[in-house]
């Protein structure tokens, strides 16, 4: 773990953190202008996007918050049988089975409201919430293994995860929309 608290060694630690995410942000941007069509088609799931990749995004970060914590007071091993890595995986996937359904609803809600809705509310609750679900459980995944791997480089997880896992999100989550689509519309 280190020790030294200096802008050199937090921008040392983060500039190529950084530089590789936002070349995964431009992967991001390139899978929307793929189905930009389908997206104007059907503004309903034209407003999930952004809720789809921050509540995810939010979810893994809490996740991440949780495990540095967890991290940094010792109580946290990389074992699917320890209680603090598995109770936060699966609050953090539980949650989103939640919030997804609201997700959902509310952008067809909304769709209906401005009457740009062409999608059943069962159609766009199914893409929400299958796109959700799954991006929860990566999101889980992307955390774990970011967590691990600031451990195993020997830096402060505080640092890195939370942008490790929102970029990564914000990613996967808009494929994971445009593979729920695909499917479901």
């Amino acid at each position: 773990m280190p020790t030294e608290w200096s802008v050199r060694a937090i921008s040392r630690a983060m500039l190529p953190v950084l530089l590789l995410l936002t070349l995964v942000e431009v992967g991001s941007g390139l899978v929307l202008g793929s189905f930009e069509d389908t997206l104007l088609r059907y503004p309903s799931l034209l407003v999930l996007i952004p809720v789809t990749i921050g509540t995810a995004g939010n979810l893994g970060s809490v996740l991440a918050a949780r495990l540095s914590t967890a991290f940094h007071l010792g109580t946290l091993s990389f074992s699917p049988a320890n209680e603090t890595l598995a109770g936060n995986a699966v609050a953090t996937v539980a949650l989103a089975a939640s919030i997804f359904p609201v997700v959902g609803l509310g952008a067809w809600g909304l769709s209906a409201l401005t009457g740009s809705t062409t999608l059943s509310p069962w159609t766009i609750l199914t893409v929400s919430l299958t796109s959700g679900l799954s991006l929860a459980v990566l999101a889980v995944v992307v955390t774990v293994v970011a967590t691990y791997a600031a451990y195993r480089l020997e830096l402060d997880p505080d640092d890195v995860v939370i942008p490790v896992v929102t970029n990564t999100c914000d990613v996967l989550g808009v494929v994971l929309l445009y593979l729920a689509v695909l499917l479901f519309v």
